[in-house]
């Protein structure tokens, strides 16, 4: 069976990780990078980088290494043409909508997409279902960070008048948190419009946010993040089962391993459209059934 061709749309945080990532997979080829610009890249020799994923030959799948805010766009671009797609997007309370827009979509065209495939949502959705199962009445607290979240920052750096931005989640508890936004002003911004600008976006309109002005971003960038989900709830009639699940991580390289999981498992699938929890969690491995049971089970 040839590898999966694979193109990665878009080379900021996520799409930096997904070239490594897919380059280290068994069964995957890196078909190229698509970017505004198609101009060689620093440090890859010989990955092709074109305006277009058409410029690339076959593609299986693309990797849509874009803001999250971009992705449908995009998105219906590439299952228009019948290539998978693989997503990151992270507005929590517009997935269904997201998920229903692709399905229509891929259906059409005969292609899959696995849709919100970061680590949350995405793998983080598959332990939150997992501990579900386990204890179907209760309550589950996920804890973010602290850590950069990406898609916070890429929305706050995105404002007029920032030059430069981080966004830093701090969990408070019981699923809480505080959003600690760093900004570096272009010339002229006013901090007081930045902030009522930032904290107005939905991003950021349901948590404390708090908007501090630095002089320069590059001083205060750290990608680490992680998560401490918790679930105490009920099995059957028994009472006081408590679940816990943590992790640090770099937030762009684990989004982009599971990305790249998901673009195998969108080989696997009958086309339409997916979020993680749809998945089988076999299909994100590579390797053959028989020899991953015998291992994992």
């Amino acid at each position: 069976m040839s590898n999966i061709r694979v193109a990665i749309v878009g080379y900021g945080n996520i799409g930096q990780y997904a070239v490594n990532a897919v380059q280290a997979a068994p069964d995957m080829e890196l078909a190229g990078i698509v970017r505004r610009k198609a101009a060689a890249i620093p440090g890859l020799p010989g990955v092709p980088v074109a305006e277009s994923a058409g410029a690339l030959g076959k593609v299986d799948v693309a990797l849509l290494c874009t803001p999250t805010r971009s992705v449908e766009e995009n998105a219906l671009q590439y299952l228009a043409k019948g290539i998978h797609t693989v997503d990151s997007y992270d507005i929590h309370s517009s997935i269904w909508e997201l998920r229903a827009s692709l399905d229509k979509a891929a259906k059409a065209s005969g292609a899959v997409s696995v849709v919100s495939a970061g680590w949350d949502p995405g793998s983080d959705s598959v332990v939150r279902t997992l501990m579900e199962a386990c204890a179907p009445k209760g309550v589950t607290y996920t804890n973010f960070g602290p850590g950069m979240s990406m898609g916070h920052t890429v929305a706050a750096k995105g404002k007029p008048g920032v030059a430069g931005a981080l966004s830093m989640t701090i969990p408070l508890g019981t699923g809480v948190h505080r959003r600690m936004v760093y900004v570096q002003l272009e010339p002229g911004a006013k901090l007081e419009e930045v902030t009522a600008t930032i904290q107005s976006d939905a991003y950021f309109s349901h948590d404390e946010t708090h908007v501090i002005q630095v002089e320069n971003i590059d001083d205060y960038i750290d990608r680490g993040h992680g998560v401490h989900m918790t679930r105490k709830g009920v099995s059957g009639t028994t009472d006081n089962q408590n679940f816990s699940f943590t992790m640090s991580i770099n937030n762009p390289a684990l989004t982009a391993q599971v990305m790249v999981g998901c673009a195998r498992a969108a080989m696997r699938q009958a086309p339409g459209a997916y979020t993680m929890i749809e998945l089988p969690v076999i299909d994100l491995l590579p390797g053959g059934r028989e020899s991953l049971i015998r291992r994992l089970v």
